[in-house]
């Protein structure tokens, strides 16, 4: 009796002890308020508040982020301000990432399908132009497929990998999932995976080719979106790990009848082979490669971005 008194003891101290680790981490992370805006605004959505910006005059532009915890609306900080001058530009921070609200929910293709569809009848309230990055833009494909006249021309940047979005579920997938959700021991694993550590790897290896462009503020930006929320960001994350998101889009891809334009960066790996693959399905998407940048060639190489924006819409 003694031991098992002596057990639960200890377990209870270094479970308290972990509590204690995640919530100085989250304070920490967050402490410089990287990402507050003046211009912030909330869209009331029925799973949870949509943070978002509005800027500009001129036809309505929506720009998605990356689906992933770290990312933000910060993705399109060095365009923002250039696309105001001829758009009415809407950012927003996808529900489960940055400033919006990270509810314990599993999170699905469709989910982002119903929160897109509404904020564009909601909140913009007219047909308008979009720009989605990564995995993203599987559910901006889906989403204009299923309310076809919400939407006008349609960019894609880097989108993922067909043959990925055709996973489903696995029981290993699902343990994993579970695993993550867990109050203490998922957010201990959360933060471990999102130090900023791992997201400068992320920063040197995938998102920019050129590793003196990865700027400390990048980072700093990421790694507070990721623990915006006291860590909520975690159930996104053990949503994608556990491949809820995925979702074929061929069928799809092939009924739209939009003007559709895949922008990659010519170092992305497999950058190719996805765009022809994209192309395969809709050979009337229209393609070109930012030279000299991975995935995010928004933060890479503004300028070379916004001159094919630009001349696309």
């Amino acid at each position: 009796m003694k031991k098992l008194k002596t057990t639960l003891a200890l377990t209870g101290v270094a479970v308290g002890c972990l509590h204690l680790i995640n919530k100085w981490i989250t304070s920490n992370a967050t402490l410089r308020n990287l990402l507050f805006k003046n211009n912030r605004k909330n869209y009331e959505w029925r799973f949870g508040n949509i943070y978002y910006t509005k800027t500009g005059e001129g036809s309505p532009l929506l720009l998605i982020h990356d689906l992933s915890p770290y990312s933000s609306s910060y993705e399109w900080n060095g365009l923002v301000e250039k696309l105001s001058k001829d758009h009415t530009v809407y950012c927003i921070d996808l529900l489960g990432c940055g400033r919006s609200d990270k509810p314990n929910i599993t999170y699905t293709n469709f989910l982002y399908v119903q929160m897109v569809n509404d904020f564009v009848k909601n909140v913009i309230g007219q047909k308008t132009n979009i720009i989605a990055t990564g995995l993203s833009s599987s559910f901006i494909v889906m989403a204009c497929h299923l309310e076809q006249d919400l939407y006008n021309k349609i960019m894609m940047i880097n989108p993922e990998d067909l043959s990925k979005l055709r996973g489903i579920p696995s029981k290993y997938s699902k343990l994993t999932k579970v695993l993550m959700d867990f109050p203490i021991i998922g957010t201990t694993i959360y933060n471990i995976i999102s130090n900023k550590d791992n997201i400068e790897f992320l920063f040197t290896e995938e998102y920019l080719y050129n590793p003196f462009n990865v700027k400390e503020k990048y980072i700093n930006v990421y790694h507070e979106a990721a623990h915006l929320g006291q860590c909520g960001g975690k159930y996104l994350l053990s949503s994608l790990n556990g491949s809820y998101i995925n979702t074929n889009i061929t069928y799809a891809l092939k009924e739209l009848n939009h003007s559709i334009f895949i922008l990659s960066g010519s170092k992305r790996d497999g950058a190719e082979e996805i765009v022809t693959e994209y192309t395969e399905f809709n050979s009337a998407i229209e393609t070109e490669y930012i030279k000299n940048t991975k995935f995010l060639p928004q933060l890479e190489d503004p300028e070379s971005v916004l001159k094919q924006i630009k001349v696309f819409f």
